[in-house]
């Protein structure tokens, strides 16, 4: 322990060129921990420091209840405690040098929550622990928004057109509910988000660096969406009902009902979501022969409106066998049901323009999604140092497609081509893991723990085209993978404290082992692969507390991001007449290392560099189907390397007691480099800025927000043109402030389109895509019940390793 405190010293000697001693330069560390009844941490209390009635530190508790302050000068302090439905309190006259570690014990408040008057307003982005949280309730303007639009809009957050997910310029952000990933990808990662209303969650984490005590997977770190639950003492709950109208209606409602009482603590969360919505698509394809010649083109619209209709049920309880121990339960279930029609003209041009022949197609197609779960947790605390938490899950989807193709070509060689699919999808999920947690001393934590996990997906692709007044199987098309997967993880992670350093050091081991079968038919023979790999992922930060102003963080990880299930079956799916989307069996894990070095000044201003660096980078390729040159295939490959290097600013301020500002940019340099049938390196520069604006006045919040993202590149073929929004809102409670009611109107001018250029195999593609994302919306929440005292609840076992299912 001796020689792991020496490194930590030698490593901050090196990053700062400096050192500084407290003793030496009158500058104090004092560690309070607060507690409730029976001795419990208050995690997440607030607690300021105070000189005469002045705050000069602020700091947020650990899990442990623990808040550390660091280079407190000679003088007499208070501390300022307050905790969620807890009396806030002032503790006793502390005088340094002389005071050591203490304890405050806060009492539970018995004032109705109608008699509760709130002041401190939240601000919409925070810094805790290595994680950016945003506060979704603190914006107006994300009323009536999806979850999928609350993180479109998030800082150094991008989506592009095929649902796929980037944090801060890296693609491949893994993306969790409530600490459970969603086992979903790629577009129905997407539409799942998209069913969800922003009035169902209270907070979006996002973690750039995770520790060695999640998943490895996902290079550009996690996105973790935080759903509202109400954990106070008693019987109480919230209502919340939002009406929206873009170009179609929207209504997003929501019912959260807790009960607490002696040991049993029981909750219920339920959600209703209907909106109609449209994508409309514009595409210009010009096709080239071997000498760059343009030899055809070949314009595109089409018009897609459909309906989603959501219903979500979350339940369970927790019990309390001593004060020691709890065990809980929690089921959810989830039913999507999504229907969608298609209307598109595809004209034939000449290199001069002029249309050869049209093709008019309607498509139609249904949709329906269902996810059961079932999460068994226990907590216990085995000593007064030692903490066991031990999670197991289960889940299921169940997700059926059927869809209906109509093609009319016309002039005189014209046809008609009729044809249908249905592709049901299982998948089956079963995860267990333990951690536990050793308190070596006062600065010092050692954790460990280990999971095991499968994943069986069973999917199948059956398509019919009508000849002669009947219907003939499309073996071509048809399609049924089988895939089985395993992985065994162990960690270890040390937390200490050393003066004004902190770090955390850790070391995670995974073992990946899966068997997939492609199923043959009449024109397809059987086909099956295996694969079984192990690696170490590394991670840890290191902090330094320059003064009370100043604070720098270093951290660093390694990650890999395995192929969504989808993008390693080769059968086609199908997007339109002349695209295709298919996978490859040959498909390698990606593998990455992520640095950053920040610097936070008081709360004010937060800065910070980064540089990653991905080996076997997924890269979306295009390819001619070798029966018709037309026929443009998508599908994902290894292409060699990517670097990014990456430099932020948040600034959190108020220009007066009136207007708070959250203001952020983040600058991506990216290089990609590699071979994909010949060899190539692009770069790109891109910034996306953020504002939120947030104004007081009397019983009035409003907010004016919006963002901007230059051109944008995911992989080497397709560039993104600068997009960007911005919305206005304001809320106001009533009822004694019970309710409250909202009005807001997103994308107000509406400019969030997404346009690009993507370059194929000899062929170029212009596109604009646009969505109803001009939405107009007026939202109440009414809060009922008492609140007394918040109590645990578990996140579950399952949640990291569910981002890799849909359709990559």
């Amino acid at each position: 322990m001796i020689f792991l405190r020496s490194i930590i010293c030698i490593a901050l000697l090196c990053l700062f060129g400096f050192t500084a001693n407290s003793q030496q330069t009158g500058a104090y560390s004092f560690s309070l921990k607060v507690s409730i009844e029976k001795n419990q941490p208050a995690e997440a209390a607030t607690v300021k420091l105070q000189k005469a009635n002045t705050v000069i530190q602020t700091i947020i508790t650990d899990l442990k209840g623990v808040a550390t302050f660091h280079n407190i000068k000679t003088g007499d302090y208070t501390f300022l405690v307050s905790y969620t439905g807890y009396k806030a309190q002032t503790s006793k006259v502390y005088h340094f040098p002389g005071s050591t570690a203490d304890t405050l014990t806060l009492q539970a408040s018995s004032t109705g929550l109608q008699q509760v008057t709130i002041t401190a307003k939240t601000p919409p982005v925070s810094y805790k622990q290595g994680k950016v949280i945003l506060d979704v309730n603190a914006s107006v303007t994300n009323t009536g928004s999806t979850v999928l639009e609350v993180l479109e809009r998030s800082p150094g957050v991008t989506v592009d057109r095929n649902g796929g997910i980037a944090l801060n310029g890296k693609a491949g952000a893994q993306v969790m509910i409530d600490d459970k990933l969603t086992y979903l990808s790629g577009t129905e990662l997407a539409n799942f988000l998209a069913s969800m209303s922003s009035t169902q969650i209270s907070q979006i984490e996002l973690i750039a660096n995770p520790t060695a005590k999640y998943d490895a997977s996902g290079n550009a770190g996690i996105i973790n969406i935080k759903t509202k639950k109400n954990t106070i003492k008693g019987f109480n709950g919230s209502l919340s009902n939002t009406y929206a109208q873009g170009v179609y209606a929207k209504t997003f409602n929501s019912l959260i009902l807790n009960f607490r009482s002696g040991k049993f603590n029981t909750f219920f969360n339920y959600s209703l979501n209907y909106s109609e919505n449209f994508f409309s698509i514009y595409a210009l394809r010009k096709y080239y022969d071997s000498n760059q010649q343009l030899t055809a083109m070949l314009d595109q619209y089409s018009y897609s409106p459909a309906s989603n209709f959501n219903n979500t049920i979350k339940t369970g309880f927790d019990y309390y066998l001593s004060d020691k121990t709890t065990i809980g339960i929690a089921l959810t279930g989830i039913a999507t049901r999504r229907n969608g029609s298609n209307r598109a003209n595809a004209d034939w041009q000449s290199p001069q323009g002029i249309t050869d022949s049209s093709i008019y197609t309607r498509n139609t197609n249904k949709n329906r999604f269902k996810n059961g779960a079932i999460n068994l947790n226990l907590r216990h605390k085995v000593s007064a140092d030692q903490d066991l938490a031990v999670d197991a899950d289960y889940l299921h989807y169940d997700i059926k497609a059927d869809q209906n193709f109509r093609n009319e070509l016309s002039g005189p060689n014209g046809y008609e081509e009729i044809s249908r699919g249905n592709i049901p999808t299982s998948i089956s999920i079963g995860s267990a893991k333990a951690d536990y947690t050793i308190k070596l001393n006062q600065n010092d934590i050692l954790a460990f723990g280990g999971k095991s996990s499968f994943s069986n997906t069973d999917n199948l692709a059956y398509y019919q085209n009508l000849q002669g007044g009947n219907w003939v199987e499309d073996n071509v098309k048809n399609n049924h993978f089988i895939y089985k997967e395993k992985i065994n993880a162990l960690y270890s992670s040390y937390d200490t404290k050393f003066g004004k350093v902190t770090g955390q050091f850790g070391v995670r081991y995974e073992h990946t082992g899966y068997d997939a079968n492609q199923m043959g038919n009449a024109l397809q023979k059987d086909s099956s692969f295996t694969r079984s790999y192990g690696q170490f992922f590394p991670s840890g930060y290191l902090s330094f507390q320059a003064d009370t102003a100043n604070g720098f963080t270093l951290t660093a990880s390694r990650r890999i991001d395995r192929p969504p299930f989808q993008n390693l079956n080769p059968f086609y799916l199908i997007i339109n007449k002349y695209t295709y989307s298919t996978g490859d069996p040959y498909l390698l894990p990606q593998f990455s290392w992520n640095f950053e070095l920040s610097h936070q000044y008081k709360s004010l201003l937060r800065t910070a560099v980064s540089f990653s660096s991905i080996k076997n980078y997924f890269s979306q390729i295009f390819v001619s189907d070798p029966n018709n040159d037309a026929i443009l295939l998508y599908t994902q490959g290894n292409v060699g390397n990517t670097y990014n290097f990456g430099a932020s600013l948040t600034l959190t301020t108020a220009p007066a007691s009136w207007w708070q500002v959250t203001a952020q940019a983040q600058y991506n340099h990216k290089q990609l480099k590699g071979f994909n049938g010949n060899v190539y390196a692009t770069q790109i520069d891109q910034l996306n800025l953020n504002a939120n604006n947030q104004f007081s006045f009397g019983k009035y919040t409003a907010e004016l927000s919006g963002f901007y993202t230059t051109r944008a590149r995911n992989d080497i073929a397709e560039l993104l043109y600068p997009t960007g929004q911005m919305s206005v809102g304001v809320s106001r409670p009533i009822l004694g402030k019970k309710g409250t009611i909202k009005l807001s109107a997103r994308d107000v001018f509406y400019t969030n389109a997404m346009e690009g250029f993507t370059t194929f195999p000899n062929a170029t593609e212009y596109f604009m895509l646009r969505r109803d994302s001009r939405v107009y919306s007026i939202s109440f929440t009414y809060r009922f019940g008492k609140q007394y005292k918040a109590v645990r609840r578990s996140s579950g076992g399952a949640g990291d390793e569910m981002d890799r299912v849909g359709n990559g």
